[in-house]
């Protein structure tokens, strides 16, 4: 497909932007287009010419007014990015279309997506022929984050926005918001980039509360904790805690505390080891924010209001001053930000950062507040100021803050199981803790959550067992004697709001109509909702002077007026700060039910598994009774074999007598023996010289022998030779008798078996000829019988006849009777010489079968029908 073909389906689509047919038409023409030339020979040649196209396109058809026009170019430029460059997104697209698409409040979710992906594309890829452009882009997208939105704190933002109508406040925070998520979206996918530019404009004061919120969203993000290594060893984490440390913004230190009590359950599990390396700092950012000292600040009344008493006068402000003025260290590179808002404020809290610290590091906080110069000097780490630890820490003083929060939580067991030493060398001690579950106990270890949490787990008339809070070594605070800790008094009751007070307010606030507020005639929250240390704008009142209402219309505005314009203004910041900590909190809470809901279920398949190893343990236990009593059989049978094999051993000991005696009857015998041997040996003697002699005979014998030997072996060769002629001759005679016999035999039994053929062929036939006679009789039976019922019926139609016709057919009818009789005795007598042939034909096939010669070769055999 050409570029004028696809330049001709878009003009159609949209010459008419509400015609779907044309819109998808147009998109798939894109996707063709796309998939044909996505390998390019001349991607240069290409991208000019589709360029040209498209900006033709753009400045000749598409109306900016229309969200339909830019919804449609939107979808191009996404299925066109395959082929689109960075650099042309970027020096092209972006001031064009991408920009203005992100500030339409009307636009398509979908299509605002596809601008956020084209940007975050963009600002990922590096053309090879404009290396710097993509960082560049980046730099521009943070600035715009930072200057071209609208700044919480300053002053003629907020008069600029009540100026502007509903409108352009949408497009404003519609452009804000979707800045943010480009952003924060980048930073998931390329945290290093993006820490680096944020690390970059960190170094500017005014930038920084800005770029704490980004961190805050950034940080929120539910796929943030798998990023965190990153963070934790990137410059970025330096110049946050610097900020936290050194900075006298009270509204930035407590937007920066909430994403570090975020960051510090993430952290413990992801990067412990990086954590433990900046333990020492956090814990002189805890002490610097519950030192955390107020000035006075006067305001000099305008001349419209020297009749009126001032109210601010009285307020102070919320900015950190030490004991002494303490300045930083030449070679420490960095710029205070000092006040961020006019108006008057409240103090960072500390509550949730020190319940974090304390649920990770107990024996560390423990030593810290004990003793915090000693332990930063311990640690090894280095002051930022020109003086020493000593002179800028006050050691009682920080204690004396930390101990209204130790008595309000409990106490950690790690302190009683380790020290400080031990816990810094104890390697990923939350390597198998989620972030949910380490937020869910930190807020556990606040004795009035605890004590909230119980009573939802038990009823309200029972009284709950209060665990003891946790108290620091008194003489190490102050002289003066601490009170004995004592158990925190929630009132019995439960607290009530009106809820229909709060929905109506919000309806009406949200109408968009002038609603005339009457003075405060409701009562004030109840302070248990917002325990000591709460940062809660709730908490805060702030007098209002009547010329608040006429603000827009001044131009120039009294100091009362801009002070409480800023005191609004940071109470909506920190009020969105405090929600968005509560909704991570309330997200990580879920995550953690989830997980005790699965605790929950193992635990039941634990019990049922427990049960039924119980229940086998019974099986066990009733095996090894039998077995028990098989094993008692088998002794008893034992006993029994042994008493057996005594008595056997008494036989083998009678019978070894009886032998012994037998042996000396034995030696008696062979004494007797002997003295017959001495005479037979004497007899022998005798004898011998008798067989001298008669070997001297012998041999003369011997020598007549040899002399007539010859002629004596040729005697005996002749008559073995003879005896042979005549025992073969015997031999022959009776074989060829036996032949004899044998030939008469085998004719004699051919005649015989022929005979037996032919009368067992007689008798098949005569069975065959009895069987037809017996099958006649049969059918001449039932015709019989078909003719006697035939007869019955004429009886019974003809039983009024006249006798003599009566007399004809009982007449008939006993004839037939005796001639049906006649044959059933025939057909008897017919089966009985059946059985007879039957039996004689099975005992000549028997006699057949028996009587086989050396050489018999099997006939087949006629069936016989029976």
């Amino acid at each position: 497909m050409s570029i004028a073909a696809l330049s001709h389906h878009i003009r159609l689509s949209l010459e008419d932007p509400s015609d779907n047919a044309r819109r998808e038409q147009a998109l798939s023409a894109v996707d063709e287009f796309a998939s044909i030339h996505a390998y390019s020979d001349e991607p240069e040649g290409l991208l000019r010419n589709l360029e040209k196209g498209l900006q033709t396109i753009h400045s000749d058809v598409v109306d900016h007014t229309l969200p339909g026009h830019t919804e449609i170019f939107l979808g191009i430029l996404h299925r066109l990015r395959p082929l689109l460059s960075s650099t042309s997104v970027i020096s092209t697209w972006f001031d064009l279309v991408l920009r203005p698409a992100l500030r339409e409040p009307k636009l398509p979710t979908a299509s605002v997506n596809h601008a956020k992906d084209l940007i975050i594309s963009a600002a990922k890829t590096v053309d090879v022929r404009h290396p710097d452009k993509a960082s560049e882009f980046r730099r521009r997208l943070l600035e715009l984050y930072l200057l071209d939105v609208s700044v919480e704190n300053s002053g003629d933002d907020i008069l600029e926005w009540a100026e502007l109508d509903q409108q352009q406040r949408d497009k404003k925070s519609l452009w804000k918001s979707n800045l943010e998520d480009i952003l924060v979206k980048f930073g998931l996918q390329c945290p290093r980039e993006l820490m680096d530019e944020v690390c970059f404009t960190f170094a500017t004061p005014t930038s920084r509360l800005q770029l704490m919120i980004l961190l805050n969203c950034f940080t929120s993000d539910p796929a943030f904790p798998s990023l965190a290594p990153s963070l934790a060893d990137h410059p970025l984490m330096d110049s946050f805690l610097n900020s936290l440390l050194l900075d006298n913004s009270s509204t930035v230190c407590t937007i920066g505390l909430t994403a570090l009590s975020k960051l510090l359950p993430i952290f413990a599990v992801h990067a412990c080891a990086a954590l433990k390396q900046m333990l020492p700092r956090l814990f002189v950012i805890l002490a610097r924010i519950m030192c955390w000292k107020e000035r006075h600040q006067s305001i000099s009344p305008s001349p419209n209001m020297a009749d009126e008493p001032t109210k601010m006068g009285r307020h102070v402000s919320e900015e950190f001053v030490e004991t002494q003025s303490l300045e930083l260290r030449p070679d420490f590179d960095w710029r205070r930000l000092e006040l961020t808002f006019n108006a008057v404020s409240s103090a960072p809290p500390s509550d949730t950062y020190f319940s974090f610290l304390y649920y990770l590091f107990p024996c560390n906080l423990i030593r810290f507040l004990r003793g915090p110069s000693a332990y930063l000097h311990d640690t090894g780490c280095q002051t930022p100021y020109t003086v020493s630890w000593e002179d800028a820490l006050d050691d009682a003083n920080i204690r004396s803050k930390a101990e209204a929060l130790l008595r309000s939580r409990t106490v950690h067991a790690r302190i009683i199981m380790r020290d400080w030493q031990s816990e810094l060398e104890e390697v990923d001690p939350w390597a198998d803790y989620t972030v949910s579950r380490i937020a869910s106990e930190c807020m556990m270890l606040d004795v009035r959550k605890m004590e909230l949490g119980s009573r939802e787990r038990t009823p309200t008339d029972r009284e709950v067992e209060r665990p003891l809070l946790m108290i620091i070594n008194e003489e190490e605070v102050s002289g003066s004697p601490t009170p004995h800790p004592g158990h925190i008094e929630l009132p019995p009751s439960k607290l009530r709001i009106s809820l229909q007070d709060m929905i109506t307010t919000y309806v009406a606030l949200k109408s968009n109509v002038d609603v005339d507020i009457d003075g405060p005639t409701l009562a004030a929250w109840p302070a248990l909702l917002f325990p000591p240390g709460s940062n809660s704008p709730a908490k805060t009142s702030v007098d209002l002077p009547h010329e608040l209402g006429i603000a827009c219309d001044v131009p120039n505005l009294p100091n009362s007026v801009a002070g409480a314009i800023s005191n609004l203004q940071r109470e909506i910041l920190l009020l969105r700060n405090e929600l968005n900590f509560e909704l991570w909190l309330s997200r990580e809470n879920v995550h953690h039910i989830g997980r005790l809901h699965e605790d929950r279920i193992l635990s039941k398949n634990a019990e049922m598994e427990r049960q039924g190893l119980y229940n086998k343990l019974r099986q066990y236990k009733a095996q090894v009774q039998s077995l028990e009593r098989e094993i008692h059989e088998h002794k008893e049978q034992s006993s029994s074999a042994k008493n057996k094999y005594a008595d056997w051993n008494n036989e083998l000991q009678k019978k070894l007598r009886e032998f012994r005696e037998e042996k000396k009857r034995w030696v008696s015998e062979t004494a007797a023996l002997r003295t017959g041997e001495k005479e037979a040996r004497a007899l022998f003697d005798a004898q011998e010289k008798l067989l001298r002699d008669a070997d001297q005979e012998v041999f003369e014998l011997k020598t007549r022998l040899k002399e007539n030997q010859h002629k004596i072996d040729r005697l005996h060769d002749y008559e073995r030779q003879i005896e042979q002629h005549v025992r073969m001759q015997k031999l022959w005679d009776v074989d060829f008798e036996k032949f004899n016999a044998r030939g008469q035999e085998i004719e004699a039994m051919k005649s015989k078996c022929k005979q037996m053929e032919m009368m067992l062929d007689s008798c098949e036939k005569e069975l065959e000829k009895r069987d037809e006679e017996a099958r006649a009789h049969r059918r001449q039976n039932q015709a019989l019988e078909a003719r006697l019922a035939l007869l019955q019926k004429r009886c019974d139609a003809y039983r009024r006849l006249p006798e003599s016709e009566i007399a004809a057919i009982v007449s008939e009818k006993s004839e037939l009777a005796l001639a049906n009789t006649k044959l059933r005795e025939e057909n008897a007598e017919l089966k009985d010489e059946m059985e007879e042939m039957r039996a004689a034909v099975e005992g000549l096939r028997a006699q057949l079968s028996g009587q086989r010669g050396l050489i018999y070769e099997p006939r087949p055999r006629p069936a016989v029908v029976i």
